[in-house]
């Protein structure tokens, strides 16, 4: 894109050579996201005030939450197009896996739009039936790994790689597909589940993203790949780049989205980040990695199925609220002091997952 114009004038300038290394446009690619969200989110938060596309509190959830009624949603807009702005001129789109990844996260966005939109706009509470919603998401997946699938960039494509032991790899097959699937559809849901507080899910995002920015970047170079003993996978080092715009679209929203929130992204925010962290970790063959560095996420999602389970089996409930952080809510714990410990947590298992690398 804008970043070929600029490196094919190092003919007549050297310096511009600087545009073919990735990690000179991972760095553009935060910055220009970081900012573009600055310059776009006063605009975009106004312009959703205005036709009145504010957050609906649940009569069931933490009493605190209702000052919060009000406040704009569907601010995962902000995001969508400050990572579009910053790919457009810093992205290689004649790269598969760019182009894939940027239809995972458009793609699950549309659904996002369409869930709250029904929420907002047409007072449903429930926005997008359950059934319809995940039938989309699995069908955006099932594209995006049946594509990866029969791609011949993709020398790996139904394998599956056990974090620490670089021997133990597994092809699936056929089947790999519909484990890919579940990948990026439970991650999709496991980021929306999370958002139920100011800033936690986004923070946590941009620590995933951060993370998956150096198995990228490893897994696409022939010598660090082969170094530190991870399947090389050519091309996919361009994905560094998105996971720079991701990071710096991350950051620029979590400084509006912190507590108390200006704005919330809705899902149209976190399904589309959600997607896109498992269109990565399926991408560089570090699926099992992504319930580490996303442990949070799991843990979240893992409260609600075993409080609804639970619920139906005995009529009772074992936290007082899920998702977990609103457990913690309803026992006192003020927003900020969870959030940050689940950053906390959430550092730690980025550090985790990136021993992975090293310890083969």
């Amino acid at each position: 894109m804008f970043y070929e114009f600029l490196y094919d004038l190092h003919i007549y300038f050297s310096p511009f050579n600087v545009f073919k290394y990735i990690t000179f446009r991972t760095s553009l690619a935060i910055f220009t996201a970081l900012f573009a969200t600055f310059i776009i989110a006063p605009y975009i938060i106004k312009w959703l005030q205005r036709i009145s596309m504010t957050q609906q509190i649940r009569d069931d959830g933490p009493k605190n939450h209702y000052s919060k009624a009000g406040t704009p949603t569907m601010g995962g807009i902000i995001i969508l197009l400050a990572i579009s702005i910053s790919m457009a001129m810093w992205g290689n789109f004649s790269n598969i896996y760019i182009c894939l990844i940027m239809f995972s996260l458009i793609a699950f966005g549309i659904v996002g739009f369409i869930d709250d939109y029904l929420k907002v706009i047409k007072k449903n509470s429930n926005g997008l039936r359950a059934k319809y919603k995940f039938t989309a998401q699995s069908i955006i997946a099932f594209a995006i790994c049946g594509f990866l699938y029969l791609a011949p960039t993709d020398p790996y494509s139904t394998v599956l790689s056990v974090p620490f032991f670089k021997k133990w790899l597994f092809d699936l097959g056929i089947f790999y597909i519909f484990f890919a699937v579940f990948v990026i559809v439970g991650a999709s849901n496991a980021v929306n589940l999370t958002d139920g507080i100011d800033g936690l899910a986004i923070g946590l995002v941009a620590i995933a993203t951060l993370t998956y920015a150096a198995f990228v970047y490893i897994s696409g170079h022939a010598v660090f790949a082969r170094y530190l003993q991870v399947l090389y996978l050519p091309g996919v080092g361009e994905l560094a780049v998105f996971c720079g715009a991701m990071l710096g679209a991350s950051l620029g929203f979590l400084w509006y989205n912190s507590h108390p929130a200006e704005v919330f992204m809705g899902d149209i925010g976190a399904l589309s980040l959600g997607g896109a962290l498992g269109t990565l970790a399926v991408m560089t063959k570090h699926e099992i990695v992504l319930a580490v560095v996303g442990g949070i996420f799991v843990i979240e999602t893992i409260s609600v199925v075993i409080q609804v389970l639970y619920y139906k089996c005995t009529k009772k409930r074992i936290f007082k609220m899920a998702p977990l952080h609103h457990h913690f809510e309803i026992k006192g714990w003020k927003e900020p002091k969870i959030i940050v410990r689940f950053w906390i947590i959430g550092i730690i298992l980025a550090l985790i997952s990136l021993s992975t690398l090293k310890l083969r």
